[in-house]
């Protein structure tokens, strides 16, 4: 019964994973976190600063400014997963607003090089000092909302709706 049990399980074990691509080449984490990450909803984020200021006046909409540290700080990849990846959000997100993420990661080679001086800039010029924290802009780039640190996912979306509706 237990070579039953052990060949069954040897088997289902394998051939989850012999229809995936290029397994052989990722550990089993990276694996289990791609397929994660495959599911979850995703919105749009623009590539610059300047790409995101010129899509809100286009479309008149108001530009969300994502503080983070994407590999370090813990409070952002909660919201990161909990917000950000939620069908709720990417709904509003995809309608109502322009998105941009601010990455200040400690690992520099994580994000290119003019991106991290952006990102300097901009944390100078919305006095960021804590992540993470979101700043939304008009498409001059004046602030005019600000929400710092993490709390319960369900209060972002009356702060978030506020500045659409005054937008």
């Amino acid at each position: 019964m237990k070579k039953i049990f052990l060949l069954s399980f040897a088997f289902l074990f394998t051939t989850m994973f012999v229809a995936q691509e290029d397994i052989d080449d990722l550990p089993l984490e990276d694996v289990v976190v791609n397929k994660i990450e495959q599911a979850l909803p995703t919105a749009t984020w623009e590539s610059s600063y300047k790409d995101a200021l010129n899509k809100s006046k286009k479309e008149k909409k108001p530009v969300l400014i994502y503080f983070t540290g994407s590999d370090w700080c813990g409070p952002c990849k909660v919201l990161d997963k909990k917000l950000f990846h939620s069908e709720k959000f990417v709904n509003i997100a995809d309608k109502e607003l322009i998105l941009y993420e601010a990455d200040n990661p400690r690992n520099k080679d994580l994000v290119e090089a003019k991106r991290l001086e952006e990102t300097y800039n901009l944390i100078l010029k919305y006095h960021v000092k804590s992540y993470p924290t979101l700043v939304f802009v008009n498409h001059k780039g004046k602030m005019i909302g600000y929400k710092k640190g993490l709390i319960l996912t369900e209060y972002y979306y009356p702060f978030i709706n506020s500045v659409i509706e005054n937008y």
